[in-house]
């Protein structure tokens, strides 16, 4: 299971991404995006398939994958994939270094938990705990854990 130090790690990097991104505010890849960027995180987009995505009134160029990020060593990943989509999205992070990996409700299955929790065990996030009804979920458990880490949020 995840823990509240995880969680806080989690926020301790410099960078986030968020993979499965939308510019479609009914999807909650709009809505993890929207909460980094309200809160004023450097964060980018990651979706294959679509050059911009929109949020709160402005277009953020989106990156094809996480290889693609400028300092994936130092950037904490939301994901909020299917788990097929996942599994791959894994993969390529643990060859990269990624920092952090948050694991939003729905994205993941037993074994792709069971692996972000071994193979991030500092800041591996996901599954059972935080506060929400569906476990971790930074719409719920992260201005609280991000401000524990030290974070300094912008309002929403």
């Amino acid at each position: 299971m995840a823990t509240e130090a995880a969680a806080r790690a989690f926020f301790t990097a410099p960078y986030f991404a968020v993979v499965g991104a939308s510019s479609d505010p009914s999807k909650f890849g709009h809505k993890i995006f929207t909460w980094y960027t309200s809160h004023s995180l450097p964060v980018t987009p990651i979706n294959p398939s679509a050059p911009s995505i929109s949020a709160s009134g402005q277009s953020y160029p989106t990156v094809a994958n996480l290889s693609s990020l400028p300092h994936p060593a130092q950037t904490s990943v939301s994901i909020i994939t299917p788990p097929k989509v996942t599994k791959k999205v894994i993969e390529e992070a643990k060859k990269l270094g990624i920092k952090g990996v948050w694991l939003q409700p729905g994205s993941f299955d037993d074994e792709i938990l069971e692996e972000v929790l071994r193979d991030w065990k500092e800041s591996g996030v996901g599954g059972d705990g935080g506060r929400g009804g569906e476990g971790w979920c930074v719409l719920v458990d992260g201005e609280r854990v991000a401000k524990a880490a030290g974070k300094t949020l912008g309002k929403l």
